[in-house]
């Protein structure tokens, strides 16, 4: 069976309550960063700035866990079912190898 190559152009339609939580978690996520900007900016001691990275690593880690469930749950999903399921497993092993570097 050939491989399908993958457009990175593809889209996803999200429901509004899907988006409504991402686009809140994402929020939050750039309220923290601008946080530990105004840290640096006000000279603020290191292990401060430090214990705060942590938390947005944190938060993008939990963001990830989140989406990915979703893409597996409805992309990945429907993709095994067109019956497109060699090239979504690859590119599924592709994207956990990233995401586990």
């Amino acid at each position: 069976m050939e491989q399908k190559e993958r457009c990175v152009c593809r889209r996803k339609h999200r429901e509004a309550p899907e988006e409504r939580g991402m686009m809140n978690r994402l929020n939050r996520i750039e309220g923290q960063i601008r946080g530990i900007k105004a840290m640096v900016e006000n000279e603020r001691y290191c292990v401060d700035i430090l214990i705060q990275v942590a938390a947005v690593q944190a938060a993008l880690n939990s963001f990830s866990k989140v989406l990915l469930e979703h893409h597996i749950k409805s992309c990945v999903v429907d993709d095994i079912k067109s019956g497109d399921s060699d090239a979504t497993v690859e590119e599924l092993c592709r994207l956990l190898q990233k995401l586990m570097r």
